[in-house]
């Protein structure tokens, strides 16, 4: 089995999001959305489109929660389902919840240092 096929997204907690959200703008170029972050796109060797996301959140959010990490990884991967009962049956933290909806299927798991890593199965295209 496949496990991670790519970086989905990259998020992270700011005391100010909106003034960061404006250095980045300014300073980097990222066209910052209104809902707080951005879309790269960008197409994998056979020629298909992808995109990673990057958002950032209010220092307070508890969408990292149960890490204290300022940041969260979104991994791609080919089938959450399989991939989350491994991750089980190999000992790892594994979240109960799976959520789904138009964006694909999330799943999560600590890493051995505490940090939430969110799994992302893209929904099928067609």
């Amino acid at each position: 089995m496949k496990r991670v096929t790519g970086i989905g997204g990259v998020f992270f907690k700011a005391k100010d999001p909106k003034a960061l959200g404006a250095w980045y703008r300014t300073h980097l170029g990222i066209d910052i959305a209104e809902w707080g972050g951005a879309v790269f796109r960008w197409a994998d060797d056979a020629g298909g489109a992808g995109k990673t996301a990057w958002q950032l959140f209010k220092d307070d959010t508890s969408h990292f929660a149960p890490s204290t990490a300022s940041f969260m990884i979104n991994y791609r991967v080919d089938n959450l389902d399989a991939l989350l009962a491994t991750l089980r049956e190999e000992g790892c933290d594994v979240d109960a919840k799976v959520d789904e909806s138009e964006y694909g299927k999330f799943g999560w798991v600590m890493d051995p240092e505490g940090n939430r890593i969110e799994l992302w199965q893209p929904p099928r295209a067609g």
